[in-house]
């Protein structure tokens, strides 16, 4: 699907053509879900994340300004819906219960990783990532939201971009790199340093 047909489906839908919305479903929900797996780790997790992602997406599609393609728009949404299911997921659980049988049994302590000062670092992180990808020209933006966040291949990359495959190589790494000196820019990336090699060769 080009941009130009999403953008006359999205206004179909904001001008009261609900059943507008379903082709934009059919075309993003694979990569939607695999999104929503990916981050959730489970497929009934994500399937739920994946229905709350496009309920909200329809819900709040008039805030979509149409600077990117929808996709990105879209991904970026799910990711939030995620995040903030995890969230939940970290509710702590008493120490011990009780079983069917009446019996006091201890259960799992909470995972950590869901840890308020766990969620703390990584909020940050997600922060200062945004950050970095808003002061993207807009074709680098796009591209690494597309691969990082909404995990498409480079076959697909090709496909929904409209790019010869290694023009999204090089756009990528481009891209990559523009957010890399972004990040360090802000003090949020330190790179790992080179392996110095001896005068005369190199290490055995």
């Amino acid at each position: 699907m080009t941009k130009d047909e999403e953008s006359a489906l999205i206004e179909r839908v904001l001008a009261g053509d609900a059943n507008a919305f379903e082709p934009l479903v059919l075309e993003h929900q694979t990569n939607v879900y695999r999104l929503a797996l990916r981050l959730m780790g489970n497929e009934a997790d994500a399937a739920d994340a994946a229905q709350d992602a496009f309920v909200k997406a329809y819900t709040s599609l008039s805030s979509f300004r149409g600077d990117s393609r929808f996709s990105v728009w879209l991904y970026r949404l799910t990711n939030n819906v995620c995040i903030d299911a995890l969230r939940r997921r970290r509710d702590t659980v008493p120490l011990e219960t009780v079983d069917s049988e009446g019996e006091e049994t201890e259960l799992p302590l909470p995972d950590e990783r869901w840890s308020p000062e766990i969620l703390a670092e990584r909020a940050e992180d997600i922060r200062a990532v945004r950050a970095a990808m808003a002061a993207l020209p807009p074709d680098c933006r796009e591209i690494l939201a597309l691969r990082e966040i909404g995990a498409l291949s480079y076959e697909e990359l090709s496909s929904a971009l409209g790019l010869e495959l290694g023009t999204v190589r090089s756009r990528l790494s481009r891209a990559r790199k523009r957010l890399a000196d972004e990040l360090m820019k802000s003090g949020n990336y330190t790179p790992a340093p080179h392996v110095k090699q001896q005068e005369g060769g190199a290490r055995r």
